[in-house]
């Protein structure tokens, strides 16, 4: 059998697209490991042969079967024999749009019809071994936020499987670093919201993420959120941050800067008093389960405590404007004080009715800080201030420069 080279998976199907894409995946039929290394290439799949090219070091993968041998996304055994064909290796994938090889001459292979799917804009799984990898739920959801607005769609049957491997209890199995993985590029996609709507319609958001999934039919006061389901609010932020800033820890933070409405009790609701104190905890479970980034964790704590001194900015006294830029660290990191503004702002729009309003809170906050962050301390320097009362006296004189606005 000779050794043929395919160009195979997202490339193919973002150039059928028409996006730019920039990694580029082979598939190698017909070649053995050892061949591969004898032409120079460079071993680095630990779990099945996986190969760099010696110059531009793209990877290129033998042709392989699959069989599910235990529980889990890592449960499987390969079969990379040479007699393993370009369309056995293309069964294996996830969905048809990501089944599609093109040879060196340019012709496009494509046994499942990706194609007609791509023109159809429906994502489809290949076969009924989808059920197999619990991990193709969360890229499925992935897949519909990155292509939600060219119009894609989760075909019905391939649902019908998302919520088969749901109801198995193996997405349980699924290690939470790579639950974050998958999370974290949806985060950045121009409709993230969408991965979280289809992880909660086949069941999955319950178990991956119930701090989020529980806020989904608790009421809100009406008068202040017309949409009054709160998971509902949280989805309409998250897009709301999406149109303000394009950084995935500011959208992440104005994801679940409400989990502590989760926590309300019932003979409480509508109402959600203190709500910014009980969401400190339901966020560091969800940063510590996921390993999130430390500056994820740290501007979802600080908009999640404070988002509601920012919507009162215009009733706070000067004192207290002061105390929370201090307590936020904002006069030594302006940058994640933005993030702040951007996530909160993102929390005011995500209201319905509400999405394109002018709101006075961030230039009001931004002027503040701007006359605060505006003093000179040299002076106080020059008086031989330290410790204590170098301190205060800076508080006074930062209080007084916002008192002057």
């Amino acid at each position: 059998m000779s050794i043929k080279t395919y160009t195979v998976g997202g490339f193919v199907r973002d150039q059928l697209l028409g996006i730019t894409s920039k990694d580029k995946d082979w598939v190698v039929v017909g070649a053995t490991a050892e061949q591969m290394l004898a032409q120079g290439y460079k071993a680095v799949g630990k779990d099945f042969p996986v190969f760099l090219h010696p110059k531009t070091k793209q990877e290129y993968a033998l042709a392989r079967t699959e069989r599910k041998t235990a529980a889990g996304y890592t449960g499987f055994s390969f079969n990379a024999n040479t007699n393993v064909t370009l369309e056995d290796d293309l069964m294996r994938r996830d969905l048809t749009i990501n089944a599609i090889a093109q040879d060196e001459e340019g012709n496009i292979i494509d046994p499942y019809h990706g194609q007609q799917d791509i023109k159809d804009r429906v994502l489809r799984h290949v076969s009924p071994a989808f059920v197999e990898d619990p991990l193709r739920v969360l890229r499925v959801a992935r897949f519909a936020a990155r292509f939600a607005y060219l119009g894609f769609t989760v075909a019905d049957e391939t649902r019908v499987l998302m919520q088969k491997i749901t109801d198995s209890g193996e997405i349980a199995t699924l290690v939470a670093e790579r639950v974050w993985q998958e999370m974290h590029t949806a985060l950045q996609t121009q409709n993230p919201e969408v991965f979280f709507k289809i992880l909660r319609e086949c069941g999955a958001l319950k178990i991956l993420l119930p701090e989020l999934d529980c806020l989904f039919g608790v009421p809100q006061t009406k008068e202040y959120h017309p949409e009054i389901d709160t998971g509902i609010h949280s989805l309409m932020v998250l897009e709301q941050a999406v149109k303000l800033s394009n950084e995935p820890d500011v959208r992440f933070a104005a994801l679940v800067h409400d989990l502590g409405k989760g926590l309300t009790p019932k003979d409480a609701l509508p109402k959600h008093i203190g709500h910014e104190h009980r969401g400190i905890e339901p966020v560091k479970q969800v940063c510590n389960r996921f390993k999130t980034p430390k500056s994820f964790r740290e501007l979802a704590l600080i908009v999640t405590e404070h988002h509601l001194n920012y919507h009162r900015i215009e009733e706070l006294k000067p004192t207290t404007v002061v105390k929370l830029l201090q307590k936020m660290d904002a006069f030594r990191r302006p940058e994640r004080f933005e993030k702040f503004l951007l996530a909160c702002e993102a929390d005011s729009r995500g209201r319905t009715g509400m999405e394109n309003r002018d709101f006075k809170q961030p230039e009001i906050f931004r002027r503040y800080f701007t006359a605060a962050n505006s003093i000179d301390n040299k002076t106080l320097k020059e008086q031989g201030l330290q410790g204590k009362e170098f301190a205060e006296a800076l508080t006074k004189l930062r209080v007084n420069a916002i008192k002057n606005c």
